[in-house]
């Protein structure tokens, strides 16, 4: 099913789940109580639709008195984020900015979606024109430590790689010595390309960066370019739309670096960052209960203690209130209107050829692991 078809059922499902849940917590008549604090509250005020209010002020206040998220992304990466002749953003990426926005505000679709160019990522953020960056951006101590930005739980491992023509020579990165690399500016790209011909040995005779991906492509086209360096995701995703079919272009099977892509959000914006991180795990968490958009419904009953308290009731009857400044059914929403992790990979990646790899749970051997929900 689609994000489309999940979104257009959303609201009753939620509605349903929520009122069986309030049920749940009301088994033992009393006032449901928040057992984190003695007053109910968590030690965090409510507003009258429900919504855990923060500190006046903060980032994610703001957020919540606007009534959407802003998130900084891009429009052409396929499988990520694409805008569609009608206006929608869709993608893994876009779908992330719904799974923020479903958390804090109850509503996948209060999301004002900003692109951005690749230099333009980190002035968006710093600047405050955008709240929160999902623009497959890789974490590095560099970015974190000098951009004004903090990074989050990483939403896709990958790592970078190399394209070329279909009837190309080359069949490793070790066999282009003395070739034309084109990268992204801006990017990581570039001096890791420099980095993995120095390890092999080789030097390229140029090394050509682009302010865009588009960029890349036509002077691919124009045979300026022997290679064309990227993360394997993107070029995995460029290669599906490469105008002479994806059958014209090759990945070489090298991948000769590590890029996390995470989300970030600026500096000093803690509870924010709090609540998006939380909002990621979500995801994670419900796929490893085996919770999705499908069946979320069936386990608001569930006696299992550790589901309770993700879908927001406590053991002893009552909600579940962390203090995460986000609602107690927070997660219910993201995966009611959105989706588990599993599910938004499915739709948007997979499609494009990309299988999980890393991007697994800890139990199947990858790297995809939320913290306890206690």
């Amino acid at each position: 099913m689609t994000t489309r078809g999940r979104r257009s059922r959303w609201g009753a499902a939620a509605l349903t789940l929520t009122l069986a849940l309030a049920a749940c917590s009301d088994d033992d008549g009393g006032e449901g109580a928040d057992p984190t604090s003695e007053d109910g509250t968590g030690g965090e005020t409510e507003d009258s639709t429900g919504i855990t209010l923060v500190q006046e002020g903060s980032a994610l206040a703001a957020i919540q008195e606007r009534g959407s998220v802003r998130c900084g992304t891009r429009d052409a990466l396929p499988g990520f984020a694409v805008l569609t002749p009608d206006g929608d953003h869709v993608g893994f990426d876009a779908d992330f900015c719904r799974v923020i926005a479903a958390a804090i505000l109850g509503d996948a679709e209060a999301v004002e979606f900003v692109d951005l160019a690749t230099e333009a990522r980190f002035t968006a953020l710093q600047s405050g024109e955008i709240d929160v960056l999902v623009r497959n951006t890789t974490w590095t101590a560099g970015r974190d430590g000098s951009e004004g930005a903090t990074f989050l739980q990483p939403t896709f491992y990958d790592g970078q790689g190399m394209m070329v023509a279909a009837d190309s020579p080359y069949q490793t990165v070790a066999d282009m010595d003395g070739a034309t690399v084109c990268v992204a500016a801006g990017t990581t790209t570039e001096g890791n390309v420099a980095s993995e011909f120095s390890r092999l040995g080789i030097t390229p005779t140029e090394v050509l960066s682009f302010p865009e991906p588009e960029l890349i492509q036509d002077a691919f086209i124009a045979g300026r370019c022997d290679g064309w360096s990227s993360d394997v995701s993107q070029l995995t995703g460029l290669r599906s739309e490469f105008p002479d079919g994806p059958e014209a272009l090759r990945i070489l099977e090298d991948v000769f670096s590590k890029e996390p892509l995470a989300p970030a959000v600026a500096d000093g914006d803690t509870e924010l960052a709090q609540a998006v991180e939380w909002a990621i795990f979500a995801t994670i968490q419900a796929e490893e209960f085996g919770i999705d958009s499908t069946n979320i419904a069936e386990f608001a009953e569930s006696e299992d203690p550790l589901i309770r308290t993700f879908l927001g009731t406590a053991e002893e009857g009552g909600t579940f209130d962390p203090g995460l400044g986000l609602p107690p059914d927070y997660a219910v929403q993201v995966i009611t209107q959105v989706g588990n992790y599993a599910e938004i990979f499915e739709e948007h990646l997979a499609p494009l050829g990309l299988d999980r790899g890393l991007n697994t749970l800890w139990s199947e051997g990858g790297l995809l692991y939320a913290p306890p929900y206690r």
